[in-house]
């Protein structure tokens, strides 16, 4: 073929003639049969070829070479093989245009008409006996083989088309698909390509693919069982079915958009108008007339699929689709529902058929091609957990089946919580983690869109009441916050669900609370998390809905309220909300109304607490403590204990006696039915083991609040932070106390010292926490001891219980002494502290008015139980009842509390002895005392207040060793500016209160002479002498007196007076609140005084100007507190009515020392100064280095008056060695005193002895009056003072210039052992006054102005009460001291001494005239006055701070003078008086009462 190619080529070019070629051509043909079809193939190419080309010449030679070759080669052959328009040039045919058209004639008629056409309507018999065949009943003995071969015999009889008879068989499959047994097997044997019946059915679907189409569900029903035999391939009947996957995927994400903009036109306001409503029903109907797109053969072959339990190849048309597409569908969602219940029927039937339940049977497919039902639970994760995450929110669509896989979980989690081998639970936890799932994917998002049915809710709360609350709140913030983001259809769901809330909530009132409950109860059923949601964001605006909402939400379901529980706290932590207002000073409105919405909502419906307490317990981890407002919240709601500080005294009472007097009078509204609610709170906090941790949290926490969080908050929000920390500690702590049994709570509690130094607990919180335990445990060993032995004498009982609280107390004494250094423990006992710590108000006195007061209002309700004629029988009946039992609760309440109070004070009465060590001064035991235990206790709580008041009375009235009551009350009342200037506003309520109750015990003494006398008059804590053991304490001569205890308390009102200006007066919004609320506490016994009155109404009447507009909170205060002052002013009296002076009796103490009123009367306290001595003398002595930098700013805040300061004597510096010496000027010196009346302190308080040297004093002093005309009785004085100073200014020099604190212990040391040869000693060494220079008046003035101007941060302790009759003078060296204890005989030393005190008597008129004349003009000069009376009264006018200037100026001079004068009188005079020179003094002494009662006591 070759050669013959390269011949042909060579003629075409040229190179050989075509007359050569061609008769070497015919020879060739000769050697082969088939050589003319090859030479016409090579034609062929030469023909493509020359065609090509562009040189026509070439083309010419291959027409000729052909041509030439005519004869050898066929025409025919040539036309079947050359192109036409060769075979028109070479003439073999006429036109090539006519030749193509008839060659594609020919082509069709052979390759495209049939040649026998076979079709029904010609092969009607073949076709209609193949139909007969196939539409036979086939419920007999026909089977698919014999209509096998019947058909092969049809196409062979009636040459019927193969295809076409498929065809027909599918057809009669369609209309006869419940037949699959019989045409299954047929088609299977009859086909024999797959792609040949893939093509069929997609042409059968392309049929219905129209417009208006509708693929009947025959059709879908054999593609699926077709399918799922696996006679088809899903990839090839895909392509045929439509719409394509892209048009799905638009119209899912245009259903998501249009969900979207449906959202939000519901929650747009939108006003209504009759435009936009004839504007949506156009729409509506320009829809309607749209042609309805073809059906989505896709899902309609997928229900088919799911309809036959072919799961595989619907997953896998599912997965083609966006999630939840295809089940949005109801149809394919039922039947993928059908589905699922054949597949859990037998484990439902096995594990979650509820008892008494029936329900039916359904059997299972008995197709071998779909999924194996489930038999246990792990089956469920092969298939079933698969389906529901494709079902999704559609699960829905069938209740029954959600019920059923709901019960299954239940059964579920029951295995799982009893099974209690670990390798078995570890396989079990993802089955778990699987139901987890489903419960977030699929079964809330159904019942979601499950209209109203709380049955099912129930159901649901009954497989999630299993799981911890950790677990379910997980799936409440998915469902809320996710789950309705994901679906169209949830999308919508919500902006109804938002719209129908705000519908119900514009509604929403008190009146109509029923029906709005029924409505709010309907919509929660489904979509709870979103209507609470807008409910609380509701309740967080408008606070007074709280009472309707939780009124309304009555018809919830478990699981709503649980999801409610979930919502308040998601609110409360809402990171986007501030919990403080802008201004930074209070805690936000709306978390005060959620949390008051959380304690009205717990307590009311059974919601689990675990949740939101652990929020609590973890904000205060993290240091926060705004949320302890909700634990405050629920605690008050729910156990009715209530916390506040603005209690009435009556309900203050009723808070004293037992828990049913509690309830029934201690709080603000009675909360009953309360055991339920509280019992549920118990249960959460025990079972979630969050009793003591919240405890110690928010003990701890008290500080933080303070240190931690207070750096960057301002000074009011930390106080408000601060008070509601502690007062919910209270109230919990309360709580706990009340609520958990003994064995509870001992197990719980740790010990006192663990308490505080393991958990760094406060001492104050840890005796809190730990007291109630102390009780249970007394009370509890107590009955223990009682059935022991039985007996029934009241002194036994007594015995045993004092035998139980050794028992129980004695570790507790051993576990205090690790809180507080060694030394403490010198002056209080273990014993005292723990003991007072432990106490309560319960233990001390039974409110019997209280107890009284409740059982006569119980009468009264009886009383008008049967009055009321409207109320029905069986009403009053149980009305009845339940007031007697209250009633008999009540006295039967009392009578036990009575019994308890006698044991506990019987106690006491035996322990009292072993209280107080006092190894160090008095001074310093009440120190501690103060310290350690009443002011950390006093502002605990309201109830605390009062049992630190009445603690201090009882421990007076149990006459305590070595407790001196004076010294309490006086530290207690000397200097409150520090204790109130740093306490918080619910601190300051409580120490207000402590005052008062303190103050009304004073004021009680104060009263009434034979009160005091029988309360006071007997009892150690008034000694003003503590002399050594083996002594009389109880001399009478040593007992402070009633006139002079009125001047001490007069003394007290001053200093309170004092305080309150100060605090007034600095301006700090803290100093000015705190003091404002204090005194509105004490305002029922203070203040008593009409001036003192008048100067706190000035000052609170320039604060009330002042705050108007700049503090509205501090001038409302303000303003209230003056109200109240004004209608107290009737109650008030003049300053000499409130401390008198009267004729006193031979047993009259001398006057007191560092009193508060002291000023132009020196004098009067010296007598007292040389009987009485403060332990605290030298101490104070030696720290006038100290003080030197605090004297100025110290005079400005704490003393009103410079002259009231330097007046007050410092009798710390004179021993009480010389009692006896001072004896002859006591007399004088008490009548100045009581002529000026100061109030001084109890410390300078003298035995009786010193009244003769007052009544000495007294004689001599009214003839120095009358041989002074026109000067005051005062100055007359104040000139004798002088006078006497000067004398014994030598022995104050030494007194001032030696004092330390060693010399004064030692020396105290010595005189314990020695007390008559201090006395001696004293009387010696002031034989030889030293004359009196100017420098040392001005050593002492400025010694004066330090001691006086200095006062101790705690507690100013102005009173100086001599604790030891061993205390020393500062002057005296240590040979003095030996010389004391040498010096015995007494007589020569008193008759020198009365000699020497009549010379000094006699230099002091003259001097003392000269002196006090220039004073006068002075004080006359400053003080713009001539009066008599107001030269005698140095009493602090209305505002006590406003004479500052004044009083300076003169403090320079007279203050000085007479503070000399004080300490020279201590030094000197005679020891004993004549019984002349008592009576003597007597009758002049009555004989100037008239006028000295008419003077007024200045104050210090």
């Amino acid at each position: 073929m070759t050669a013959l190619y390269e011949l042909c080529w060579h003629v075409v070019h040229g190179g050989l003639k075509v007359d050569v070629a061609a008769s070497i051509l015919a020879d060739v043909m000769e050697l082969r049969e088939d050589m003319p079809s090859v030479l016409a193939d090579v034609f062929c190419v030469l023909d493509i070829e020359t065609g090509c080309l562009e040189e026509k010449h070439k083309r010419d030679h291959f027409t000729q070479l052909v041509g030439a070759c005519l004869f050898c080669v066929p025409d025919a052959v040539l036309k079947e093989r050359l192109d036409p328009e060769t075979l028109e040039s070479l003439g073999l045919i006429k036109q090539a245009q006519q030749f193509n058209q008839k060659i594609v004639k020919i082509k069709t008629k052979l390759f495209y008409k049939q040649q026998k056409f076979n079709l029904l309507r010609e092969e009607n018999e073949g076709y209609a006996k193949l139909v007969t065949e196939l539409g036979q009943d086939l419920s007999g003995n026909i089977t698919s083989h014999l209509v096998l071969e019947s058909i092969k015999s049809l196409i062979g009889c009636f040459n019927l088309d193969p295809n076409r008879v498929l065809d027909i068989i599918l057809e009669v499959y369609e209309c006869r698909s419940d037949q699959d047994e019989f045409f299954i097997p047929l088609i299977k044997s009859y086909m024999c390509e797959h792609q040949t019946l893939c093509h069929i059915l997609g042409f059968k679907f392309k049929f219905h693919q129209e417009p208006n189409g509708e693929t009947p569900s025959s059709l879908y029903h054999v593609a699926a069982a077709l399918l799922q035999h696996n006679l088809i391939a899903l990839e090839d009947l895909y392509v045929h079915l439509l719409p394509l996957d892209s048009t799905i995927i638009e119209e899912h994400k245009r259903e998501i958009l249009e969900a979207k903009q449906i959202a939000r036109k519901l929650t747009m306001v939108v006003v209504p108008s009759e435009k936009t409503d004839d504007k949506e029903k156009e729409k509506e109907k320009e829809e309607e007339k749209n042609e309805k797109p073809p059906d989505n053969q896709k899902l309609g072959l997928l229900e088919a699929l799911l309809r036959i339990g072919d799961w595989q190849h619907a997953q896998s048309i599912m997965e083609q689709m966006p999630s939840f597409y295809a089940t949005s569908h109801k149809a394919i969602a039922i039947a993928l529902c059908q589905l699922l219940h054949l597949l859990v029927e037998p484990l439902y039937r096995r594990a979650g058929v509820p008892k008494g339940a029936k329900g039916c049977l359904l059997k299972a497919p008995q197709s071998g091609h779909s999924p194996p039902p489930s038999e246990s639970f792990e089956d469920l994760s092969k298939d079933v957990f698969t389906m529901l995450g494709y079902l999704g929110p559609h699960l829905s669509h069938d209740p029954i089946l959600f019920a059923k896989i709901v019960r299954l979980g239940k059964s579920f989690m029951k295995e799982y919580q009893s099974e209690s081998k670990q390798e078995v639970k570890d396989k079990m936890d993802s089955l778990l983690s699987c139901f987890l799932s489903m419960a977030d994917q699929v079964l809330l998002p159904a019942l979601t869109l499950m209209e109203c049915n709380a049955c099912m809710s129930e159901e649901l709360w009954g497989f999630f009441k299993l799981f911890p609350y950790q677990h379910r709140y997980r799936l409440y913030g998915q469902w809320k916050n996710e789950t309705y983001g994901n679906h169209p259809l949830l999308v919508k769901v919500k902006a109804q669900t938002v719209d129908r809330a705000k519908y119900i909530m514009k509604r929403l009132t008190k009146e109509n609370v029923k029906p709005s409950g029924r409505q709010i109860g309907k919509l929660s059923h489904s979509n709870p998390t979103i209507l609470f949601d807008y409910i609380l964001s509701q309740i967080q605006w408008y606070d007074n809905l709280i009472t309707p909402v939780v009124d309304s939400l009555k018809y919830l379901t478990s699981l709503n309220y649980d999801v409610l529980a979930y919502c308040i706290i998601e609110a409360l932590a809402n990171p986007e909300k501030e919990k403080m207002k802008h201004d930074d000073t209070t805690i936000s409105s709306w978390l005060q109304s959620l949390a008051s919405l959380c304690g009205a909502v717990f307590r009311k419906y059974p919601i689990e607490l675990a949740g939101l307490l652990q929020y609590v317990t973890n904000q205060l981890k993290a240091g926060k403590s705004f949320d302890l407002l909700i634990l405050k919240e629920v605690v008050q709601k729910m156990a009715g204990i209530e916390i506040t500080d603005e209690m009435t005294v009556e309900q203050l009472e009723a808070m004293t006696g037992g828990e049913q007097l509690k309830a029934e009078g201690g709080y603000f509204g009675q909360i009953r039915n309360t055991k339920k609610s509280s019992q549920r709170l118990k249960d959460a906090l025990l079972d979630h083991e969050l009793a003591l941790p919240l405890c110690l949290l928010m003990a701890q926490q008290r500080n933080g609040v303070v240190f931690s969080e207070g750096g960057e908050k301002h000074l009011k929000l930390v106080g408000k932070l601060y008070d509601q920390c502690h007062d919910t500690l209270v109230q919990f702590g309360g709580f706990l106390a009340s609520n958990l049994s003994t064995e509870d709570y001992i197990k719980r509690v740790p010990s006192v010292d663990v308490l505080c130094n393991q958990f760094h607990t406060p001492h104050d919180a840890a005796f809190f926490l730990s007291r109630p335990m102390y009780a249970h445990q007394i009370l509890s060993k107590y009955d223990e001891l009682k059935k022991a032995e039985k007996g029934n004498r009241q002194q036994q009982k007594v015995h045993k219980y004092i035998a139980a609280c050794e028992q129980v107390m004695a570790p507790v004494h051993e576990a205090v002494v690790s809180l507080h250094l060694p030394k403490v423990w010198d002056d209080l006992r273990p014993q005292f502290y723990a003991t007072f710590w432990s106490l309560t108000m319960y233990d001390l006195a039974v409110p019997h008015s209280a107890y009284d007061r409740e059982v006569n209002k119980l009468k009264m309700q009886i009383k008008a139980i049967d009055e009321n004629t409207e109320m029905p029988l069986n009403k009053k009946k149980k009305e009845k009842e339940r007031c007697t039992a209250l009633q008999d609760k009540l006295l039967e309440e009392e009578k036990k509390q009575l019994e308890h109070v006698q044991r506990v004070l019987h106690r006491l009465k035996l322990e009292k002895d072993n209280w107080l060590l006092a190894k160090s001064t008095k001074n310093e035991t009440i120190t501690k005392f103060l310290q350690l235990c009443l002011f950390p206790r006093c502002v605990f709580s309201a109830i605390d207040a009062v049992y630190c008041a009445r603690f201090v009375e009882l421990v007076h009235q149990q006459k305590t060793p070595n407790f001196c009551t004076l010294l309490c009350y006086d530290r207690v009342f000397s200097d409150i500016i520090y204790t109130v200037a740093s306490c918080t506003e619910n601190e300051s309520r409580r120490y207000g209160r402590f005052l008062c109750c303190m103050l009304e015990t004073v004021t009680r003494w104060h009263s009434d002479k034979a009160i005091y006398e029988k309360e006071c008059g007997n009892y150690p804590g008034f000694l003003t002498i503590f002399r050594a053991s083996g002594f009389d304490g109880g001399n009478k001569a040593d007992q402070l007196d009633y006139e002079n205890f009125r001047h001490v308390v007069h003394k007290w009102h001053y200093k309170l007076t004092k305080a309150s200006v100060h605090c007034l007066e600095t301006g700090e919004y803290t100093h000015i609140r705190n003091i404002l609320i204090v005194l509105t506490k004490i305002l029922p016994y203070y203040p008593k005084v009409l001036n003192l009155g008048q100067a706190l109404e000035c000052r609170v009447h320039k604060i009330c100007q002042e705050e108007k507009e700049k503090r509205p909170d501090l001038y409302a205060l303000a303003m209230g507190y003056s109200g109240q002052l004004k209608s107290r002013k009737v109650h008030m009296v003049p300053e000499n009515e409130f401390h008198h002076k009267e004729p006193v009796s031979s047993t009259n103490p001398g006057g007191l020392q560092n009193g508060p009123g002291n000023s132009g009367k020196p004098a009067t306290s010296a007598p007292a100064a040389s009987t009485v001595k403060s332990e605290d003398g030298a101490a104070e002595d030696t720290d006038k280095s100290k003080d030197k930098s605090q004297v100025a700013q110290k005079t400005a805040s704490k003393t009103p008056t410079m002259v009231n300061k330097a007046s007050s004597s410092n009798g710390s510096s004179t021993p009480n060695s010389r009692e006896k010496e001072d004896k002859e000027k006591s007399g004088k010196e008490k009548k100045e005193k009581k002529e000026k009346n100061p109030a001084s302190t109890p410390e300078t308080k003298a035995g009786g002895k010193e009244k003769q040297q007052k009544e000495d004093r007294a004689g001599k002093d009214e003839k120095a009056a009358d041989g002074k005309e026109k000067t005051p009785k005062g100055d007359k004085e104040k000139r004798k003072d002088d006078k006497k100073d000067e004398k014994g200014k030598g022995d104050g020099k030494g007194a001032d210039k030696e004092p330390s604190k060693e010399r004064d212990v030692a020396k105290e040391g010595k005189l314990k052992e020695s007390g008559k040869g201090e006395k001696n000693a004293a009387a010696t060494s002031l034989k030889s006054p030293v004359p009196r220079s100017e420098g040392a008046e001005s050593e002492r003035e400025q010694k004066r102005r330090k001691l006086d101007t200095h006062s101790p941060p705690s507690h100013s302790s102005a009173v100086k009460v001599s604790m030891h009759h061993a205390n020393h003078s500062a002057g005296l060296s240590k040979g003095e001291a030996d010389k004391k204890e040498s010096d015995k005989p007494r007589d020569r030393s008193k008759e020198r001494e009365k000699k020497e005190d009549r010379k000094e008597r006699k230099r002091d008129y003259s001097n003392s005239d000269r002196e006090m004349s220039q004073e006068t003009k002075r004080r006359k000069d400053e003080n713009g006055t001539n009066s008599s009376k107001h030269s005698k009264s140095a009493s602090p006018p209305d505002s006590p701070r406003s004479n500052d200037k004044d009083n300076s100026k003169r403090s320079k001079s007279t203050s000085k003078d007479k503070s000399d004068l004080a300490k020279a009188d201590k030094t000197s005079g005679g020891k004993k008086e004549s019984r002349h020179d008592k009576e003597k003094s007597e009758k002049k002494r009555d004989s100037t009462g008239a006028k000295e009662d008419k003077k007024q006591y200045p104050l210090k």
